[in-house]
């Protein structure tokens, strides 16, 4: 039995802190796209293209970064993240055309898949045990940010245009600094002990490799169901709004808003409720549990009644990512990067072609119709029957990397 280590709660809040300033600075992107779609006469088609770009270039990288994330640890690794975050602010700040436009969304894609990989084993390093909520911790600073976007976009970027995002610039060379600082506090405590603590659930059963990676295949597919819907709502609901309910742009981004914050309190008690009952019950009820919410949506003629859903179907979605992540972690506690990378990176950029594929069906349909159809992606958490059940230690065991 060994002693269960102390959560280091200041890096937890330091890197959940970035976390949320990163993300404010992705979620700026589908925040604008009302005014980019009048300013540049963009097609639904170009919108979903946008996105689909932004996720592709941090499916593409984030893996590979995991991997490599696993094998070597820099204290460099995050603060390169902000200088390509950076670079893309500066481009989409001054862009003439979509080209540009373009550019400056891939150069942000790389960013954060750099950021996130390393970020999450920051999180796992700090959890003293507790990897639900350190992983909730992480993760709710960056759905806090990713709902502020939207915000900061109606407060700054509309009434200034594209130019107020050098104001972001700032914020990315802050980042970079302070992420040479937490990158520097992983790398010497990976020195200093080779036992880091682990969680306290475990499957009850020994499985073989092909199980375990056909485990992993449905937790991804859970959290690419879980990613394809959010990024829908996330790319598409103020379209909803203003076409239906007819309110301003400013009106539906707040909306948005309203729908992206309401995962902050989903995913902390997602983690919380992870921790000391399992995972598995929290996958089940976050999944499924949502899709009677979701399926009822586009039926509601109510603008009141609709905020309200959204509020419902953001939290308990959330609750499942934390759950989600840790969960697979637990299967396969030596690759922690090479997971996160794939989480965050590859499920993301899956959720972005879907995301493209509803733009140029919107051009074809109605934005009404992608939301019917949207809504039955919860369904898909069914398959969380044929995750193996996990059992609750006495002890938090040691495993020698992280």
């Amino acid at each position: 039995m060994t002693k269960k280590t102390d959560i280091a709660f200041s890096i937890l809040f330091a890197i959940s802190f970035c976390h949320l300033l990163n993300d404010i600075m992705q979620s700026m992107i589908p925040a604008i796209y009302p005014s980019l779609k009048s300013d540049f006469g963009l097609t639904f088609a170009q919108i979903g293209a946008i996105t689909l770009v932004l996720q592709f270039t941090s499916s593409v990288v984030q893996p590979v970064v995991g991997f490599y994330a696993d094998k070597h640890h820099h204290w460099w690794q995050l603060s390169v993240s902000m200088i390509f975050t950076l670079t893309g602010i500066l481009t989409l700040s001054v862009a003439q055309n979509y080209p540009m436009i373009l550019m400056a969304v891939i150069l942000m894609g790389c960013g954060s898949s750099i950021f996130h990989p390393q970020a999450s084993q920051v999180a796992q390093v700090a959890s003293g045990g507790q990897k639900g909520l350190a992983q909730s911790i992480f993760q709710v600073g960056g759905n806090a940010g990713y709902s502020s976007g939207p915000l900061l976009a109606a407060l700054i970027i509309i009434p200034n245009g594209l130019s107020g995002l050098r104001w972001l610039a700032l914020i990315a060379i802050s980042l970079s600094i302070l992420l040479g600082f937490i990158g520097k506090w992983l790398v010497r405590e990976l020195k200093e002990t080779h036992k880091k603590a682990t969680s306290r659930w475990s499957t009850v059963e020994q499985y073989s490799r092909k199980k375990i990676l056909f485990f992993i295949f449905v937790l991804f597919m859970l959290m690419f169901s879980k990613n394809f819907y959010t990024s829908s709502m996330t790319n598409y609901f103020t379209f909803y709004l203003i076409d239906k309910f007819e309110v301003s742009v400013r009106v539906a981004q707040i909306c948005l808003f309203i729908f992206l914050f309401s995962q902050v309190i989903g995913t902390i008690v997602g983690g919380i409720v992870g921790d000391r009952y399992g995972r598995k019950y929290v996958i089940w009820f976050s999944i499924l549990g949502a899709a009677p919410f979701t399926i009822a949506l586009p039926y509601i003629n109510s603008f009141a009644l609709t905020i309200g859903l959204t509020i419902v179907i953001g939290t308990i979605m959330a609750s499942a990512f934390s759950a989600i992540l840790v969960y697979a972690t637990d299967l396969t506690p030596q690759h922690t990067g090479t997971i996160a990378g794939l989480f965050y990176g590859l499920s993301f950029g899956l959720a972005g072609l879907g995301s493209s594929f509803f733009g140029w069906l919107a051009d074809q349909t109605s934005i009404f119709y992608i939301f019917k159809i949207s809504t039955l992606l919860p369904l898909l958490g069914i398959i969380a029957f044929y995750l193996p059940k996990m059992k609750k230690e006495t002890a938090v065991e040691a495993t020698e990397t992280v």
